[in-house]
């Protein structure tokens, strides 16, 4: 309680007025001042701290080009321009002179991307908002690419930046880009079209490009087995030879998950994205809703996977979905099953049995299953029906969303995250010194 508060009669609202007209706007300015003094505070002492090899690095550039800086002309706030600066020549700490440019209020530790002049002036009036702040060394979408995540176009992550406090969403992203970078590995790595684990060819492909070969396939009359993996599933293909053949005969294996990213950095190559189940399921259902493709929901316990399909329905009014039914029927009920799915005319099944069952179960009635796409989707029915919560956004832009399922579920999923993990990433450390 303050002491106005504690002041009875008008002499203590008098006092908590006087408080609010001339003490609470300073406070304001301060608070809103503090995204730039940690700019100019953390960017003065990075310089101080790397002052000899900012010395040594200027002497190269020097010596080698005869100057120090290249400059490269950018748009900053209210469409100002600025030089970008690096140091010249292709050696070590060539970007190190961005602290500079973040010093002198150029640029900012966290801001949307820096735009060349070119490209800032054919900026649509819709993207002209990137222009409120300064322009950021780390932008959310970068932090999003990160960890394979940016499926959104770039103005719009963006835009959402703009939302919320200064202050804490700076350090925020600042935490989770340190967080996902030590996970998410370099970019500057080879992407080959398909990453090999433990025999399972991984294609190495966009959330993107991945929806329109679905859609693509679901227009056609042929029998396309998709799966979705995740360490816990390449550890279980590792021993399953049964499994793992129906991965290997599946016409795409698609990368689920940070592990996996990490996985592909230890054999010397990136992941272009973390192409989930559970981030493809509702723009699956989102652009069949706008095609009329079919869709079928099998899977989860009683219930969950009618709720699942009214909760699409509600985002997407002209998705349809031709049936539903829960995962817990008898092998006796199992042939009526398969004969509602093909009399519902669907073109896309879901199954949501989790993995290996639902892929061998895919495989063992390949011939019988009248949809062209027969897709796993684990747990997706479980989160888009709120039976099971999603990490919030912050954890699964820093890499952490298992951490997220560790804690809600720890009696279940300890044995996946604490020990399925490290294993996985050392079998696949082993495979890349037998491939070496």
């Amino acid at each position: 309680m303050s002491d106005a508060d504690q002041i009875p009669g008008p002499l203590g609202k008098a006092r908590h007025s006087a408080w609010r007209r001339n003490v609470a706007p300073v406070l304001r300015v301060i608070y809103a001042g503090l995204p730039r003094f940690i700019d100019v505070s953390l960017s003065a002492a990075l310089i101080l701290l790397l002052s000899p090899v900012f010395a040594a690095r200027a002497v190269q550039a020097k010596l080698s080009c005869g100057y120090l800086f290249e400059r490269e002309a950018m748009l900053g706030r209210h469409r100002e321009s600025f030089d970008r600066l690096r140091f010249a020549g292709p050696a070590f700490g060539r970007e190190l002179p961005v602290l500079m440019n973040i010093f002198r209020g150029d640029m900012s530790w966290v801001g949307p991307r820096p735009r060349a002049v070119d490209e800032g002036e054919r900026a649509a009036d819709a993207e002209g908002i990137v222009f409120l702040q300064r322009p950021g060394l780390i932008s959310v979408f970068h932090l999003r690419k990160n960890v394979g995540i940016a499926y959104e176009p770039e103005e719009v992550v963006e835009r959402d930046q703009f939302f919320g406090d200064g202050i804490r969403r700076n350090l925020g992203v600042m935490a989770r880009f340190a967080v996902s970078s030590a996970l998410g590995g370099d970019s500057a790595l080879p992407v080959p079209p398909t990453i090999d684990f433990f025999g399972v060819p991984v294609v190495n492909t966009t959330m993107d490009e991945a929806l329109d070969w679905l859609l693509a396939r679901a227009a056609t009359p042929s029998r396309t087995l998709a799966a979705f993996v995740n360490p816990d599933c390449l550890n279980i293909a590792y021993r399953n030879d049964d499994y793992r053949a129906v991965l290997q005969q599946a016409e795409r294996v698609l990368p689920d998950g940070i592990g996996l990213r990490i996985g592909c950095n230890l054999l010397g190559v990136a992941m272009q994205a973390n192409v989930n189940g559970t981030d493809l399921f509702p723009r699956i259902c989102g652009h069949a809703a706008e095609a009329g493709v079919p869709i079928y929901f099998l899977g989860a316990k009683p219930g969950i996977a009618e709720l699942a399909a009214q909760k699409m329905q509600e985002r997407f009014p002209t998705l349809r979905v031709v049936g539903t039914h829960h995962g817990y029927f008898t092998p006796d009920e199992e042939a009526d099953v398969i004969r509602r799915i093909n009399a519902s005319g669907a073109r896309i099944v879901f199954v949501a049995f989790g993995a290996p069952r639902q892929e061998l179960w895919l495989a063992r009635h390949h011939s019988s299953l009248a949809p062209s796409v027969r897709l796993g989707v684990g747990a997706a029915f479980d989160f888009y029906s709120g039976q099971i919560r999603r990490a919030p956004q912050w954890m699964r832009e820093a890499g952490i969303e298992w951490a997220y399922r560790l804690y809600l579920e720890p009696g279940r999923m300890w044995r996946r995250y604490v020990v399925g993990n490290p294993l996985f990433l050392y079998r696949v450390w082993l495979q890349s010194r037998e491939s070496r």
